[in-house]
């Protein structure tokens, strides 16, 4: 159920939003978060989605969050649901957006995925990183720039996961010297490209299908980086289609190499698993350190 306060403060948020008084008639928990609770909210106007955590669990994170989707928004390549407002009440925080309904996939759908995301990392900066750290799931994610890929992908990725997973006994110190051998060999392995916009945390539990057949991102962790990032992410868990790995290259075509690059992508949101989640997915890490 959600908390009294909380309906009469999303309440006033919609009203203000709306510019009409609303009160919400219908609530429906929703499934599918790990971290935080999720509502779908109806009133007269219209249906929204709410999320909401004690404002101590997680601190900044719905901040952080809006303000990577009004990035993704403002780049105007791949839709992300529109922003209605977050704020505190009492001890919680909250998120309101849109609400979408989904309906099944238009016929290129694959396709024009690929080429929109493609247009959204042709949205560059003139740093990695970004101007606040932000959240990857529950564990905080670290932007402080820097005009080396190379040299924020080890900082600000690897290495602050490993740090963390070392001082809960999970990093062995054999696979912290691999780590350190594979980052000696790094210089010759990524191209030298700008800085790109992604996602940040691009699996397929983290799109959905909008009410016109085509892909709409959300809960973005997003920073400049290097695109393959998302490329890699895109094919850790489940392979996209693989149309959408080809409309992705006619529009912005990737070096030769990237399907062994981005395994090396994958060395941060895996070490970010084994951080949430424990030591079976160390197996995945060294496989990937041992052919590097």
């Amino acid at each position: 159920m959600l908390p009294a306060i909380l309906q009469d403060e999303v309440s006033s948020m919609l009203s203000k939003f709306s510019g009409s008084e609303q009160h919400i008639k219908k609530l429906m928990p929703l499934s599918g978060g790990s971290i935080n609770n999720a509502f779908m909210i109806e009133t007269a106007e219209g249906k929204y989605f709410l999320k909401y955590n004690r404002a101590s669990a997680y601190p900044g994170m719905f901040e952080q969050e809006a303000r990577g989707l009004k990035l993704l928004h403002d780049a105007g390549e791949v839709r992300v649901p529109e922003l209605i407002g977050f704020d505190e009440a009492a001890e919680y925080t909250y998120l309101v957006l849109e609400y979408l309904e989904s309906a099944g996939r238009e016929q290129n759908f694959w396709e024009n995925f690929g080429r929109k995301l493609a247009l959204l990392h042709r949205h560059t900066n003139d740093y990695f990183g970004l101007d606040h750290d932000n959240y990857i799931g529950s564990l905080k994610q670290y932007n402080n720039r820097h005009e080396s890929w190379l040299q924020f992908f080890i900082e600000e990725r690897l290495m602050v996961q490993m740090e963390m997973a070392g001082r809960s006994g999970l990093l062995s110190s054999s696979m912290r010297q691999a780590f350190e051998r594979m980052f000696e060999s790094l210089n010759s392995i990524f191209p030298n490209e700008p800085p790109a916009l992604i996602h940040g945390d691009l699996w397929s539990g983290n799109f959905m299908v909008d009410e016109k057949g085509q892909a709409c991102i959300i809960d973005p962790a997003v920073y400049y980086a290097c695109r393959e990032m998302d490329i890699g992410m895109s094919r850790l868990f489940s392979v996209f289609g693989t149309d959408f790995y080809q409309a992705y290259n006619e529009v912005y075509p990737m070096e030769a190499g990237w399907h062994e690059r981005t395994e090396i992508c994958n060395l941060y949101p895996l070490m970010v698993h084994v951080n949430l989640f424990g030591a079976g997915y160390l197996a995945s890490v060294q496989s990937i350190l041992s052919r590097f």
